[in-house]
């Protein structure tokens, strides 16, 4: 009977369910508490219901306080059985753990996850180095959550190493993007191989898009006039400026404002020095003449070799110390002087 109950639990035991371990411990549960009411003595306590399921769980687990045993030699071999089924359940519980664990991680690594999170940042293509270089600046200051989208020709996830989900198919295929919770995504950057695939790609993203901030990364970003065709709302940048791109995604409207202030009129970026006979002059002082008087906005000071981009308002500049601000005309030393003598 023990070799017939052994041969049939490990019979259960090959079967490929969550459901096996269950089935085994319950089917050991059932047939060993018979058996053990039959072969102990009538003054043993371990038959008792109040107290087998305890010893059934002890024994079963390997455990063993001792606390209650069998006193007969049917009873040890009814607990030897009891062992073995429980050593057949936790060998299967953790045969499926393995497998679960490993199948999930080999998913993870050939991208065939369906991403469940939202308002991340998804990169559609992959240039190695590049989008390295890219996704290091998203995640620095650990605020964003990134997804790469990457065509199938990219095996297997290129960036395991860092806190990246990887999805793999083509770009052009919405239920590819949707794997990649392009829906759900706070931006989505299509940085593809070369303009023409970008075109084709931002078609499909702006489709699936439903809200998210489309950055489109363009080398030749005179084709900015065919994504207008797509969507007014998608920012191109230039293939070029990764750091641009980066800045776009986590901050939309980025982009536009320098582009602003590199192109001719309006607002622009200009330099003055403030005159020696000032002596040294605090940031405060400066920004809040500068603002007043001009409309402008300092934006940083350069104190002999040390460049202080949006220094703070306590710092104290040297006398010659630059300034550099942005505004709607260029202002003279004189001006600058002016209007620090006035404010004193």
């Amino acid at each position: 009977m023990p070799v017939f109950i052994a041969r049939l639990l490990a019979r259960v035991a090959t079967l490929g369910t969550w459901w096996t371990p269950v089935l085994v411990l319950g089917l050991v549960f059932v047939t060993s508490w018979p058996l053990m009411t039959l072969v102990e003595p009538a003054d043993s306590v371990v038959a008792e219901p109040a107290n087998y399921w305890w010893y059934f769980v002890v024994t079963a687990t390997t455990v063993g306080y001792g606390d209650m045993y069998p006193k007969s030699a049917g009873g040890h071999a009814v607990g030897v059985y009891v062992i073995v089924g429980g050593i057949a359940t936790l060998t299967t519980v953790f045969a499926k753990l393995s497998t679960a664990l490993e199948r999930a991680k080999g998913r993870r690594m050939q991208g065939a996850i369906t991403v469940e999170t939202s308002n991340h940042i998804v990169l559609l293509g992959y240039t190695p180095g590049r989008t390295e270089q890219m996704v290091d600046e998203l995640i620095a200051d650990g605020s964003s959550r990134v997804v790469l989208c990457a065509w199938d020709d990219v095996l297997t996830h290129p960036m395991s190493d860092r806190d990246v989900a990887f999805v793999r198919g083509d770009l052009t295929d919405d239920g590819v993007l949707r794997r990649a919770g392009v829906q759900r995504a706070y931006s989505v950057l299509v940085d593809a191989r070369d303009d023409n695939e970008a075109l084709a790609v931002a078609v499909t993203a702006d489709h699936v898009a439903e809200g998210a901030h489309l950055v489109v990364a363009l080398r030749d970003i005179g084709r900015i006039r065919h994504l207008r065709y797509v969507d007014e709302a998608v920012r191109c940048v230039q293939w070029h400026s990764p750091h641009m791109i980066t800045e776009e995604l986590k901050d939309p409207g980025i982009t536009e404002i320098y582009t602003q202030l590199m192109t001719h009129g309006g607002a622009d970026t200009y330099s003055v020095r403030l005159p020696e006979f000032l002596g040294p002059v605090l940031v405060d002082r400066c920004q809040t003449l500068l603002g007043r008087r001009y409309g402008a906005t300092m934006l940083a000071a350069r104190a002999g070799d040390m460049l202080l981009v949006n220094p703070s308002w306590r710092t104290q500049l040297p006398a010659g110390a630059v300034l550099y601000y942005v505004s709607s005309r260029r202002l003279t030393p004189d001006e600058l002087a002016k209007a620090l003598h006035e404010a004193d």
